[in-house]
Parts: C-alpha cells; structure tokens; sequence
C-alpha cells in the first residue's frame, strides 16, 4: 500500500472513532441530561464539538475515498456513519478491512 494511502487511512480511523465516541457522548450522556435533568450546557457543547469534528472526519473520509476509489454505496455508508451512533466504528472497520484486501490480494 502506498505511504500516502496508508496515512489517509490512518486519519480517518482516527477521525471515525473521534467522531464515534462524541456522537455517543452526546447521544448517551448530553441528550438526556439535557432533557432529564434539564441542563442543556453540555449538549450544546458536545453537539458543537462533534459537528467540527464530523467536518474534519468528511474531508479526510474524502481524501481517503479518492485514493481507495470508493464507490457510491461506500460514500454513503462513511457519510451516514458520523450520523448514527455506533455506525462509525462498523464501518470503518468495513472500509480498512476492504481496503486492506485490495492492495494485499495479488492483481
């Protein structure tokens, strides 16, 4: 694998799991605090924090797509995946499988 494909795909592991536990933050820990305990503070926090970082993981999801050639289908499955908790993590693990197979298997 080239040294370049290969630090692509390392930003967007690391981006996608940034984004994978804030989503998980906010779902799970800021939302209902905010709607339980009504204290609204650390939902806004987190949901700004989350969507920079969903801003980062598209652009270095978009470096790597160009590089692996991904298709429609996987572009969206890496755009859906910073929107719903827990999705993040399959799909990465989807994407560096898959990618990892094609430039390992003999051509």
């Amino acid at each position: 694998m080239p040294l370049e494909t290969r630090r692509a795909l390392r930003r967007y592991q690391i981006m996608s799991f940034l984004v994978g536990v804030m989503l998980l933050v906010l779902v799970g820990v800021a939302m209902p605090l905010q709607f339980v305990a009504h204290r609204p503070t650390m939902a806004t926090i987190v949901a700004q924090v989350h969507g920079g970082l969903y801003i980062v993981y598209l652009l270095t999801a978009a470096d790597l797509a160009r590089r692996a050639r991904f298709g429609l289908g996987e572009m969206v499955a890496v755009v859906c995946a910073g929107l719903l908790p827990f999705l993040a993590f399959y799909v990465e693990w989807r994407m560096t499988r898959r990618i990892h197979r094609e430039w390992e298997s003999p051509s």
